[in-house]
């Protein structure tokens, strides 16, 4: 991130799915709209009440927007972080006209009323990683490191008088 850019975080939901598109270099550009509704709660009445939402229109290039476009959906809740830009232009007539966008850093999805099932990404041209040591379940979760104390799955090093950490 370069000097004076203002990063942000925005929590909302898409209002229809990420639209991939490519550059004429071959570049993958994915476009998409975040809506934000502040909510409040109203003591006297006891009730929630929206607020006025925000409707950001996002960018996502690269992995990032081939991702976004593989996984999410309209009406998904997502978490995104990014920065602010403003994009000027001139209309046909003349008119200086501004909008506010998104350049997306990252997002995923929000798990705070949903699941996730997440699968790593492989680069191009990437080697594949020899083993995974955390691929190896057990029953009680992962496999825990050589050497681990007995409570994380491991046997207790023979010498060890007190926890090795």
């Amino acid at each position: 991130m370069s000097v004076g850019e203002t990063p942000i975080t925005v929590v909302g939901n898409l209002t229809d799915d990420p639209e991939l598109r490519f550059t004429n270099t071959g570049v993958a550009m994915a476009r998409f709209t975040i809506a934000s509704t502040p909510r409040a709660y109203d003591k006297t009445t006891g009730q929630w009440r929206d607020g006025t939402p925000l409707f950001l229109r996002a960018t996502a290039w690269r992995e990032i927007a081939e991702h976004a476009t593989e996984t999410l959906t309209k009406g998904m809740r997502v978490v995104v972080t990014g920065r602010l830009v403003q994009h000027n232009w001139q209309t046909p007539e003349g008119e200086n006209r501004s909008m506010l966008g998104l350049d997306v850093d990252d997002i995923g999805p929000s798990l705070r009323f949903a699941t996730a099932k997440v699968t790593k990404a492989t680069r191009a041209g990437a080697p594949a990683p020899q083993s995974d040591p955390w691929s190896a379940a057990t029953p009680g979760g992962p496999a825990a490191p050589a050497g681990a104390p007995a409570a994380w799955g491991g046997a207790p090093a023979a010498d060890a008088e007190e926890p090795p950490f």
